[in-house]
């Protein structure tokens, strides 16, 4: 079986969230499995110099973008054991970033369609094309309109993964004749409440929709979640799955990680209280081991729950024995409200505004627990990472969420879970961990079970593996 898996950014080449941490995990996972998968993304001028080094040059292709063409450049890299395809066109990708420019629309049309285009030139023709998000969502419907009765593309079968179905990639009509160079009977399929929308076109006509968690999946049926392109999801319903994103359990691995300060294992993780002594210390907070940690590390944005923080974690400090670090960047209103509680308690609560990946991995190996309170979260990596180091995740009900992490008030969980999006029911969930931080043998035991909690690459690829099979049978 051959899988062309296509991204706007991967690891270790270029990376702005969660979707590069699958680009780069989620292939190699496959291979291992005997599967050959091989990843197709754009070649940034960010790419580190070292890596592009690296790389050898193929050929030169040409690329319709509607009534032009454009040179399309193909170099290959091998990674971990993977190859990877980075598609050159210095117009569209030699610029700082990824994301954010005024024709993001027409860079990601060309992306989509130069995937297509370059099969013919790399001698690997795939059983199966595999896109992410709405920057590649153009492929599959390119393919069923376009490619699928060309010689040489034959009974090849799309895979469309919504790994957040908050960004669509919708843009006006006026695209259609200048950008996209669709039929005009085509045009139905990527049209939607008035606009152009990618995602909508890549539901359409992928043979199968999948997104980055079972209770994902469900929740984006539901028009509080799915940002107005529920009815299609319902109508396409038989086309949708979900499957549980995992993490690269090497790289995140607290017996060989070189940016905390004591490694430790599940077998043995007494260090882990080392971690937590030089935490608090870096962040300026007394260094007291009888004293719960609480972390958090995210995107100061609204619908990672930050609503509830701001209402109740002044109380929570205001009449509690306990320390919280937070690290992030957002929102000015979430990021003053932080620096304001740091002001107000310096004992007990220190925030880093901005993102430090090292110190990121401190706080997953030095906090007792981590808050993540989301709104909607479509998989989350954070709690998958948190369990890995040993630190106990409260989380609300939602999205991977949901299906990672399980209330421990049965004694078999692996965490402290609420369903609603209430802030004191949030309280009163931090506040049940930190009783149960209160005994010691019992928190011994629920940090064992985290940290042996399997959430590798691993069990995603098997699903995977499972959905391409039956959709080849079909």
């Amino acid at each position: 079986m051959k899988v062309l898996y296509v991204s706007s950014e991967a690891l270790p080449f270029m990376a702005s969230g969660g979707l590069a941490d699958v680009a780069g995990s989620l292939p190699k996972a496959l291979r291992k499995r005997l599967i050959g998968c091989r990843v197709v993304m754009p070649m940034y001028d960010g790419i580190k110099q070292e890596l592009k080094d690296q790389m050898t040059f193929l050929t030169s292709i040409s690329v319709p973008v509607a009534w032009r063409r454009q040179y399309c450049g193909i170099f290959e890299a091998k990674c971990d054991g993977v190859i990877y395809y980075l598609l050159d066109n210095q117009y569209y990708f030699k610029r700082d970033g990824i994301y954010g420019y005024y024709d993001d629309a027409e860079r990601f049309a060309f992306f989509s369609r130069a995937v297509l285009e370059m099969i013919p030139h790399i001698g690997f023709k795939p059983d199966i094309i595999h896109c992410n998000d709405w920057q590649s969502a153009l492929t599959p419907l390119y393919y069923s309109t376009m490619y699928a009765t060309r010689e040489g593309y034959e009974n090849i079968k799309t895979v469309f993964t919504i790994h957040n179905i908050q960004y669509q990639g919708t843009y006006g009509k006026e695209l259609i004749s200048e950008v996209l160079g669709l039929r005009a009977e085509d045009t139905g399929l990527i049209e939607y409440d008035g606009d152009v929308n990618f995602m909508k076109g890549a539901i359409e006509t992928a043979n199968r929709v999948t997104t980055v968690s079972p209770s994902y999946a469900n929740e984006i049926l539901d028009p509080w979640y799915a940002h107005g392109l529920d009815p299609i999801l319902r109508d396409r319903s038989f086309k949708l799955s979900g499957i549980l994103n995992g993490i690269d359990v090497d790289n995140y691995n607290p017996e060989t990680d070189k940016d905390i300060f004591a490694n430790y294992s599940a077998d043995n993780f007494a260090k882990k209280a080392v971690n937590k002594k030089e935490l608090q210390k870096l962040m300026g907070l007394p260094q007291r081991k009888d004293v719960p940690v609480i972390g958090m590390v995210s995107r100061l944005v609204g619908h990672k729950g930050l609503d509830l923080c701001k209402a109740v974690l002044d109380e929570l400090l205001a009449t509690s024995d306990v320390q919280m670090v937070v690290l992030g960047s957002g929102e000015w209103q979430y990021e003053e409200f932080f620096k304001q509680l740091a002001a107000k308690y310096p004992d007990k609560f220190a925030v880093y505004i901005g993102f430090v990946p090292p110190l990121s991995r401190k706080i997953y190996a030095g906090a007792d627990m981590f808050l993540m309170p989301s709104k909607s979260e479509p998989c989350g990596l954070s709690q998958m990472i948190a369990l890995r180091y040993g630190t106990i995740p409260i989380v609300r009900e939602t999205g991977g969420l949901r299906d990672s992490i399980h209330d421990s008030g049965d004694g078999e969980g692996n965490g402290f879970t609420f369903a609603n999006y209430n802030a004191h029911e949030m309280l009163y969930t931090i506040r049940r961990a930190m009783e149960g931080y209160a005994q010691p043998k019992g928190w011994k035991i629920l940090v064992e079970r985290a940290m042996r909690c399997d959430n590798s690459w691993g069990k995603s690829a098997n699903e995977y593996i499972k959905l391409y099979k039956a959709l080849l049978k079909e």
